[in-house]
């Protein structure tokens, strides 16, 4: 493994680019402070501060785009996770970047999703399969704090949603029953219950595992 001192790199870092695309919509994005160990977290990554995912990891403990989006960093008192931890027993084939309220998983296709290695793959609360996004995880940054995500998220948005997702802490989401991936299940109409992110990730794993056995 590379020491720390080969991946803090003060004199050419893409932190300057995390800023300018925080700054883009005014309120929009909430960039949390690091932990005081992101360097041990950023040793454990393994990426350099000149790339984009090496900046908000040690540069960064998240952060948070319209209260909707969680972009995982080095973890803060909002969102505690980390990018080592949260991928450590999860991670088979991908690595997780980020989630969403509604229980929406964004990861890195490193050849188990079936796309493009490299690119940012969604995995949606109404949908057992993940969909490619056809970026990398620069311009899922680019994306997801400065542009308009409206007709991405469609009608897993409902009327109230910007006042409800204001109760809703870093490291939960939206439960929804019937699940949203059900002929009966939808946004608008399922029951919603707040749940962990760790809790809506294993669950849908679990739902896919016994659904994959013969």
């Amino acid at each position: 493994m590379r020491p720390l001192s080969e991946l803090i790199n003060p004199d050419d870092s893409a932190l300057p680019i995390i800023e300018e695309l925080a700054a883009k919509v005014s309120g929009r994005c909430v960039v949390l402070p690091p932990r005081p160990d992101s360097g041990e977290i950023l040793y454990r990554t393994q990426v350099t501060t000149r790339s984009p995912m090496g900046a908000v990891v040690y540069h960064t403990g998240g952060i948070v785009v319209d209260r909707w989006i969680r972009i995982i960093g080095s973890g803060s008192s909002i969102i505690e996770r980390n990018l080592p931890d949260w991928n450590s027993s999860r991670a088979n084939g991908f690595y997780l970047i980020g989630d969403d309220v509604v229980g929406g998983f964004f990861a890195i296709d490193g050849g188990g999703l079936g796309f493009e290695k490299g690119h940012v793959c969604y995995w949606a609360p109404d949908s057992l399969e993940w969909i490619s996004m056809e970026r990398g995880y620069t311009d899922f940054l680019v994306w997801s704090m400065t542009m308009d995500t409206t007709d991405f998220y469609g009608d897993l948005r409902w009327s109230s949603w910007e006042a409800e997702v204001t109760s809703v802490p870093g490291d939960r989401c939206f439960g929804f029953y019937p699940f949203l991936w059900t002929v009966e299940g939808s946004a608008s109409s399922s029951k919603r219950a707040i749940v962990t992110v760790e809790e809506a990730f294993d669950m849908k794993m679990d739902i896919c595992r016994q659904l994959s056995e013969p």
